[in-house]
C-alpha cells in the first residue's frame, strides 16, 4: 500500500513537470494581488501553498460594517430635510456615536445572542420544579444598553416635543439589526407605555402610574423594566375575540386571579405584561365576544422572586428569532389588576398595536438596510471573473433595485413616526390622525413583504457564503420571515385597511388621497423634468384607484374583499411614490434621490387596477381560485404535520 501511494505521487509530479512548459499557473499572494507566473518554478514550489494545511492561499473576504449612521445617506437626508435645524444639531451627534456602536460592540453582542439562544430548565438535579428561563449574558447586556441609550424613554421624555418620536425611530432603526432581537421586548415595552399614556389620568389605575410607568421609562439599567404582551391563546390568530379563553376571577382585595393558557408569549423574561381575559361574574358566567374582553396588568414574579402563578410549559422552537425567549404559559391563579373598563380590553389594544406595528416596520426597513450595507462592502472586496463584483454592472443593477425598495420603505416609516409624534404631543390635525390610521396597517404589511424579498436577494449577493450559518447571514432571512406574520398577517391587515375606510365612511381614504396629491403637486414644481414626468405617473395612479373604487362600489362585497391585498399594495406603492417625489424635489436632493423616485414610479403602482382589468376579482375567477387550490385534494390524509 505504501509503495502504491508513493508511486502514484511520483506519476502525478511527472505529469505536472511535463505540463509546465504549456501551462501557466497564477497564484495570488496574501494581499490578493496577482503574482508572477510560476512557469519556471519546480512542481514542488507550485504545491507549497497547499502543503500541510491543505487550504491554499485564497480566502473569501469578510464583509465589514461601517458607521451605520454616517453610511446611511437616505436617513441623514430625510432628517436634514424634515427635522428642525436646532433639533437635528442636538440629536445628530448621538446618532453618529450610536451608529458606531451598532457596528462594533453592540453588533458583537447581537451575534452572541444568536449563537446562545435561551433555554428552559423545568426541574433541578433533585427533581424540584424551578421553571428557570436561562438567557445569555449578551442578552442581559442588551437590556442594560437599551436603558442607558433611552431606546424606549426618548419617545416619552419628549425633550424634543413631537420630534422625539422621530429621533427614537431613527435610533431604533440603527439598533434593530444589531440587537440580537432585543428590539422585540422594547417594542412591547413601548406599546405598554403608549397604552398607559393614553389612559385619562383620572381613569388610570394607580399601579400603572406608581409602579409600571417609572420603571418602563427608566434609563437606570437596574431599574428598567420590559413588558410582555400576552394576547395569543391556543386558538391562535388575530381573532382575539373568538380565541381568548382566559378567565379572570375577582378577589376580595380588588385584584383578580387569571386562569388560562397563553400559547405565544414573547419576551417571557420581561418584568410585567398586559393581557386579555374574561371576567367571571357572580353566577360563574362570562360574556363571549369582544365585549367580554378586559385588559389586565400583571407582574411576572412575586416579591420573593418566584413566578406569579405562571407555569412555563415550553419554549417555542421557531424558524427564526431564536434569540428571543418565546414560551407557552399556563396561568394558574396569576395575580392581576384590571386596568381597562370591563369589556373595553380590545379598544385598549388599538393604541398598543400602532406602536408594535411601527416597530415591526422599523425592523423591516432596518433589516433591508443592513443586508445592503454588508453587500455593498462585500462588493468592494470580492473578486470574481477578474474584477470586483461591484464593477459588474448586473450586480450593481440588482443592488440598486434593492436600494430603491429600501429608500421608499424608509420614508414611509419616518413619515408614520412624524405623525405619531404629533399625535402624542396633541399637535396632530384631524387629517393627520386619519392618515396615520390607514398608514399603520399599510406600512406594516408592505415593508414586511419587502424585507423578506430584499433580504433573500441580499443573501445572493454573497454567493454560497450567504447560505453558510457561520457568516451570520442566514439568520437575517430567518428573522425577516416573522415580520409578515407578527402583529397581523398581510391578508388580515389588508382587511383592516378596508375596515378603516368603512368605519370612517370613506373619509380616511379621501384624506389619504388628498395628502398624496398635495405632495405630488408640490414636487411637480421642482423644475426637474424627470421628477415632473414621474409626478404625472403617480397622479394617474391616484385617479385609477379612485375610479376602481367607483367601479366596485355597490357590487358583491366579496369582490372588494378578495381585492383587498392588491388594493393595500396599490395604496402603499402610490403613497411611497409621493414621498420619494417629495424628497427628490427638495432643494438639496441628490441625483440618487431623483433616480430612486423615478425608478419607483416606473413600476406598476396600481396592481389592483391591472388585475381588475384582467378579471381576477370576478365571481368566476374567485370560484376558480378555490378550484385550482383544491384540485386533487381528498379529505383522507395519511399523516399529520
Amino acid at each position: 500500500m505504501y509503495r502504491s501511494i508513493k508511486s502514484s505521487q511520483f506519476r502525478y509530479l511527472n505529469t505536472i513537470t511535463r505540463l509546465k512548459s504549456s501551462a501557466t499557473v497564477q497564484l495570488k499572494d496574501s494581499n490578493g494581488d496577482s503574482g508572477a507566473t510560476n512557469q519556471n518554478k519546480p512542481p514542488q514550489a507550485k504545491m507549497e501553498s497547499f502543503s500541510v494545511a491543505k487550504r491554499g492561499n485564497f480566502f473569501q473576504p469578510e464583509a465589514q460594517l461601517e458607521n451605520q449612521y454616517l453610511g446611511d445617506a437616505p436617513l441623514r437626508g430625510y432628517l436634514q430635510r424634515v427635522v428642525p435645524k436646532e433639533v437635528l444639531a442636538k440629536i445628530s451627534p448621538d446618532l453618529e456615536r450610536f451608529g458606531h456602536r451598532v457596528a462594533t460592540d453592540i453588533y458583537k453582542l447581537g451575534r452572541e445572542c444568536e449563537l446562545n439562544p435561551p433555554s428552559h430548565q423545568k426541574y433541578d438535579a433533585w427533581g424540584n420544579k424551578v421553571d428557570e428561563l436561562i438567557t445569555c449574558q449578551a442578552w442581559k447586556t442588551q437590556h442594560r444598553i437599551s436603558a442607558q441609550e433611552g431606546l424606549v424613554s426618548i419617545a416619552y421624555e419628549r425633550k424634543f416635543g413631537p420630534w422625539s418620536r422621530v429621533y427614537q425611530s431613527a435610533k431604533l432603526y440603527l439598533y434593530a439589526p444589531s440587537s440580537g432581537l432585543y428590539g422585540c421586548p422594547l417594542a412591547m415595552t413601548d406599546g405598554a407605555l403608549q397604552t398607559i399614556d393614553r389612559f385619562d389620568k383620572t381613569d388610570r389605575h394607580p399601579i400603572l402610574s406608581e409602579r409600571a410607568w417609572p420603571r418602563l421609562m427608566s434609563r437606570d439599567p437596574d431599574q428598567f423594566w420590559t413588558s410582555g404582551q400576552w394576547m395569543t391563546e391556543r386558538k391562535g390568530g388575530s381573532d382575539v375575540a373568538a380565541g381568548t379563553e382566559t378567565l379572570a376571577v375577582p378577589q376580595d382585595d380588588g385584584t383578580y386571579k387569571l386562569y388560562g393558557y397563553k400559547w405565544f408569549s414573547s419576551a417571557t423574561d420581561s418584568n410585567m405584561s398586559l393581557t386579555l381575559a374574561r371576567i367571571v361574574d357572580q353566577n360563574g358566567q362570562v360574556m363571549e365576544g369582544t365585549k367580554g374582553l378586559s385588559m389586565f396588568y400583571l407582574e411576572i414574579r412575586k416579591p420573593d422572586g418566584s413566578l406569579n402563578g405562571i407555569d412555563i410549559q415550553t419554549l417555542k422552537n421557531k424558524l427564526g428569532t431564536r434569540q428571543l425567549p418565546t414560551a407557552e404559559l399556563l396561568l394558574d391563579g396569576t395575580k392581576a389588576h384590571l386596568i381597562s373598563q370591563p369589556g373595553r380590553g380590545v379598544a385598549k389594544i388599538a393604541d398598543m398595536l400602532t406602536i408594535t406595528r411601527l416597530h415591526n416596520t422599523i425592523s423591516a426597513v432596518a433589516g433591508m438596510r443592513r443586508i445592503i450595507s454588508l453587500a455593498r462592502d462585500y462588493a468592494r472586496r470580492r473578486v470574481a471573473f477578474g474584477k470586483l463584483i461591484g464593477d459588474h454592472s448586473m450586480h450593481m443593477q440588482t443592488m440598486a433595485r434593492m436600494e430603491v425598495e429600501t429608500r421608499g420603505a424608509l420614508l414611509m416609516m419616518m413619515e408614520a413616526s412624524r405623525l405619531l409624534g404629533l399625535d402624542e404631543c396633541k399637535m396632530a390635525s384631524e387629517d393627520d390622525l386619519l392618515v396615520l390610521r390607514i398608514l399603520t396597517p399599510l406600512m406594516k404589511l408592505y415593508t414586511a413583504k419587502q424585507c423578506v424579498a430584499v433580504t433573500s436577494e441580499g443573501l445572493e449577493c454573497f454567493g454560497g457564503q450567504g447560505y453558510i450559518e457561520d457568516t451570520g447571514l442566514p439568520s437575517q432571512l430567518r428573522d425577516a420571515q416573522v415580520l409578515p406574520i407578527w402583529e397581523g398577517t398581510t391578508n388580515i391587515l389588508s382587511l383592516d385597511v378596508l375596515r378603516s375606510i368603512t368605519k370612517t365612511n370613506g373619509k380616511v381614504l379621501e384624506v389619504f388621497f388628498k395628502d398624496i396629491r398635495r405632495r405630488i403637486v408640490a414636487a411637480a414644481k421642482s423644475g426637474n423634468e424627470d421628477v415632473h414626468r414621474s409626478c404625472l405617473s403617480a397622479n394617474i395612479s391616484v385617479n385609477k384607484l379612485t375610479k376602481f373604487l367607483e367601479n366596485v362600489a355597490g357590487k358583491e362585497p366579496t369582490v372588494l374583499e378578495v381585492a383587498a391585498r392588491d388594493f393595500a399594495y396599490s395604496l402603499s406603492r402610490t403613497y411611497i411614490a409621493a414621498l420619494l417625489l417629495e424628497h427628490a424635489s427638495w432643494s438639496e436632493a441628490t441625483p440618487q434621490d431623483v433616480t430612486a423616485a423615478v425608478r419607483w414610479c416606473d413600476k406598476d403602482l396600481c396592481p389592483v387596477v391591472t388585475n381588475h382589468v384582467h378579471g381576477e376579482y370576478s365571481l368566476k375567477s374567485i370560484h376558480m381560485d378555490k378550484c385550482l387550490v383544491m384540485d386533487g385534494y381528498t379529505d383522507k390524509p395519511l399523516s399529520k404535520m
